[in-house]
């Protein structure tokens, strides 16, 4: 059984794709605590399921290192990253890059989902960078989490075509459409198998 910890920042609308996804019988992954950098309304949905909940937020920390040390210690707590039974670290709109020292700890099993079909259009703003180039398709990414910026290796992509005169917020929505799925996708396969983690996110 693969544990998984969820990062969130916001809504959690990818985690309660995650929490229904468990709940099925026989899905080969558990999420033993879901952690966020802020008071997210989406931890609401891990409270409702029964799943452990944590907060640490940056501001209470001196460095990013040591928040990002904060952070591992919740996660490993629940067990996760320390026991024999395979982790998975996920980055489910987590808002924040996470630091050197957290990445090295927990990568390659640690994975993010990006709106862009990357290498294309990384960074913070990648549906609103994709309409002011004019790209004709963009989508989703799942990647490894590395110590760059959406640099990690790529496990999974879904397209979508851009449609003429769709706002930021129109494709943004139609992007996690595809989002949702591909994140319980890649989560089952890594915990049976089909789908390897690179052994090294450099």
């Amino acid at each position: 059984m693969l544990n998984i910890a969820v990062l969130i920042s916001g809504g959690g609308s990818n985690l309660k794709a995650l929490i229904d996804a468990t709940s099925e019988p026989g899905f080969p992954a558990r999420i033993a605590v879901v952690g966020s950098d802020t008071e997210a309304p989406g931890l609401a949905h891990a409270e409702a399921a029964g799943i452990p909940t944590f907060v640490v937020r940056p501001a209470d920390s001196d460095t990013r290192e040591e928040w990002g040390q904060l952070l591992a210690a919740a996660i490993q707590e629940h067990g996760v990253g320390t026991g024999p039974e395979p982790s998975l670290v996920v980055s489910a709109g987590l808002m924040r890059i996470l630091p050197p020292g957290f990445v090295r700890l927990f990568s390659p099993a640690l994975i993010n989902t990006h709106p862009a079909l990357l290498p294309n259009f990384p960074g913070a703003h990648a549906v609103r960078d994709a309409l002011a180039a004019g790209a004709a398709e963009t989508g989703v990414t799942v990647h490894v989490i590395d110590e760059g910026v959406d640099t990690g290796p790529v496990l999974r992509q879904r397209s979508v075509v851009v449609r003429d005169g769709e706002t930021e917020d129109e494709l943004h929505e139609r992007i996690k459409q595809l989002e949702r799925p591909l994140l319980v996708d890649v989560v089952r396969d890594i915990a049976t198998g089909d789908l390897n983690l690179p052994q090294s996110a450099e």
